[in-house]
């Protein structure tokens, strides 16, 4: 038998490491001295230690390790393949993100922004499942937005924090003062929000439902030469720029906080009984909402959805809808059929706007 220091050196992971696995039933002592409890190791164990030492080093999350563990050798091969197909998958999109920020982030002197408009439509519908909708969506010369309610007044919820921002339209906007302006909306919609049940709690309530009342809120604010960005809950900003989509907001969630620690993968949470638990939602004075500037290029065409939407289409299929919609109104159209074609469990809100040019005739936006 090996003491856990020996173990611990033989199969380079660190004793704190060995507590922890043998926590979590992962790697457990072969004994445990009664009287100390003080962990003995079999040197047979070694090589699933190492196999353990080997995958965190991949940067497998615990959870997967234990399934890889359980399996024979050629099954776990398998395993191990696949998830590092899914990591070198990730990568790429990471990579196409990263030159994404870094050219939202570089100064692009002489650039002029000056003359481009919004061409937009918005469509909600309730699904094939729920029988009431509580998705609300705006479009407008200056605001777009999708809020989602939750809980049993989340349908007013949701429609006080639209109608909250709707006034930005007849607003005269700099992108000096924009923000301040959407800060003081979003506070407004706050308040409405919490008016409506003011004894219940609205964050870490499920999405759609529980016993607390709030509303999502993802919104951008038009000044003609950028986007301000309001998000919070798990309703989702996209752009499509170059040909690539990215995801432009971070999900509010239980499910996205444990991603963010390694605790699940993306794939694990897809079917995590509490994917729909929201961490923040408009209405709790303590839940402040993500806020900033969003430049824009012509060519952009930006999606604000509900969850109703990304929960059942992958990035994949909503990339390729909004590559090959000509148009705004087509696509939150194909958008909309894709999510009840997948099932329509929840209500779906879209909003689709392209970066064009602006021209001398009228602009035509249509609103569906």
């Amino acid at each position: 038998m090996l003491t856990i220091g020996a173990f611990a050196k033989a199969s380079r992971l660190s004793p704190k490491a060995l507590r922890l696995y043998d926590e979590l039933e992962l790697l457990r002592p072969a004994r445990v001295d009664p009287g100390t409890g003080y962990r003995y190791y079999a040197a047979e164990q070694l090589e699933q230690a190492r196999l353990v030492a080997w995958l965190r080093r991949l940067g497998m999350p615990l959870a997967r390790i234990r399934r890889v563990c359980a399996l024979e050798p050629g099954p776990a091969a398998r395993e191990i393949g696949a998830y590092w197909a899914g990591v070198e998958a990730e990568t790429s999109a990471r990579r196409d993100l990263a030159a994404f920020l870094v050219d939202h982030l570089s100064p692009s002197p002489g650039k002029d922004t000056s003359m481009l408009e919004l061409r937009y439509s918005a469509l909600s519908d309730t699904g094939l499942v729920r029988t009431a909708n509580q998705d609300s969506v705006h479009a407008g010369a200056r605001v777009l937005a999708v809020a989602d309610g939750c809980g049993p007044g989340g349908a007013p919820a949701s429609t006080a924090a639209v109608q909250a921002l709707t006034f930005l339209d007849d607003e005269p906007l700099s992108a000096g003062g924009v923000l301040n302006l959407l800060e003081d909306a979003v506070e407004g919609a706050a308040r409405a929000v919490a008016d409506l049940v003011p004894r219940h709690a609205t964050a870490g309530v499920p999405d759609g439902g529980g016993t607390g009342t709030g509303s999502t809120l993802t919104a951008l604010v038009w000044t003609g030469s950028q986007l301000a960005l309001v998000h919070i809950g798990d309703s989702r900003a996209y752009v499509l720029r170059d040909g690539g989509l990215f995801r432009i907001t971070h999900d509010h969630t239980v499910v996205q906080s444990m991603i963010d620690e390694g605790r699940l993968t993306p794939e694990e949470a897809t079917a995590h009984p509490q994917r729909a638990m929201l961490l923040k939602a408009l209405g709790s004075p303590a839940d402040v909402p993500d806020l900033r500037l969003q430049d824009v290029r012509p060519g952009d065409r930006y999606l604000l959805c509900s969850d109703g939407l990304s929960t059942v289409v992958p990035e994949e299929g909503i990339e390729r809808l909004l590559t090959s919609s000509p148009d705004p109104d087509t696509a939150v159209r194909a958008l909309v059929a894709a999510a009840n074609e997948a099932g329509g469990p929840d209500n779906v809100s879209c909003v689709v706007a392209d970066v064009v040019e602006a021209t001398d005739r009228p602009s035509g936006l249509r609103f569906a």
